[in-house]
């Protein structure tokens, strides 16, 4: 699996960063097993992701779920200045019931098939405060440091879905996108468990399968074997943990040889699918 990497590991509930680069860096590539949250302070930046592409203007939110495959690209020698916030599953999920989800901001980004929000007004709101006082909170050891940095995330967690339940932004439009890269990817990640070549993928989408692969190469930065490997082992990552027996996950995942599944899940994730 050379074709992509996984970035970046999160052992705690989130993480936030302020990166400043003052040169002009060339970035692959790559997925996470977290979700993450980028906003752009500066920069002339295009954000990737699943074969998507925006145009970024200062204050953009970007939304990228756990296992969607992303890439900034930069176009010049401008600083490019961002805050970037990753945050596990886990915690989404333990911060969701009948009256509230913090991960609602993530799903309606799904569906609204746009992983870039525009807030009007973004540095004046509270949001945005709330943000930088979450930033500046990591600098803080006074007392109950840690507790107010995570109940500072959580308003920020809450801010940001009050945003979105309010419909008070715009969910920005793709600069660029190839419309039928964008159909077997939908088509992928519906269809993860089915017999997949890429013979069938180009008879469904009447189109030669040179192009095809040649295309979503370029779109993804994946070959479409590597791509669906990935979506595979983290389906069955998923199957395993909900207690589903490992060898059933296997197969259930679209796997047809264990072996094969087995070396592929120890690369991805460090350790063998009999362990948690």
């Amino acid at each position: 699996m050379a074709e992509y990497e996984k970035r970046g590991y999160l052992t705690q509930d989130f993480k936030m960063f302020h990166l400043i680069d003052k040169k002009k860096r060339e970035f692959e590539f790559h997925y996470h097993d977290f979700n993450k949250i980028v906003i752009l302070i500066r920069g002339n930046v295009t954000y990737c992701i699943e074969g998507k592409s925006y145009d970024l203007k200062p204050y953009d939110m970007v939304l990228v779920n756990a296992g969607d495959v992303h890439c900034p690209i930069v176009h010049s020698s401008a600083v490019y200045e961002r805050i970037i916030i990753y945050i596990s599953p886990e915690f989404l999920c333990a911060h969701k019931n009948d009256s509230y989800d913090l991960g609602y901001c993530f799903l309606r980004a799904t569906k609204e098939k746009s992983n870039v929000l525009r807030i009007p007004s973004m540095q004046s709101s509270k949001l945005y405060q709330v943000c930088r006082e979450l930033e500046s909170s990591f600098q803080d050891e006074d007392y109950a440091s840690e507790l107010y940095q995570n109940l500072l995330f959580l308003e920020f967690m809450i801010h940001l879905n009050r945003a979105v339940l309010h419909d008070s932004l715009t969910y920005m439009e793709t600069a660029s996108s190839n419309e039928k890269i964008l159909s077997v990817l939908e088509f992928l990640n519906t269809h993860l468990t089915d017999d997949i070549t890429i013979d069938s993928l180009a008879e469904q989408f009447f189109t030669s399968k040179y192009y095809l692969m040649h295309s979503f190469k370029e779109e993804t930065g994946y070959t479409i074997g590597s791509y669906l490997t990935m979506k595979r082992l983290r389906y069955a990552r998923e199957l395993i943990a909900d207690g589903m027996p490992v060898t059933q996950a296997c197969f259930e995942c679209g796997f047809k040889n264990y072996s094969t599944f087995s070396r592929s899940y120890k690369k991805n994730f460090g350790v063998s699918p009999t362990l948690r």
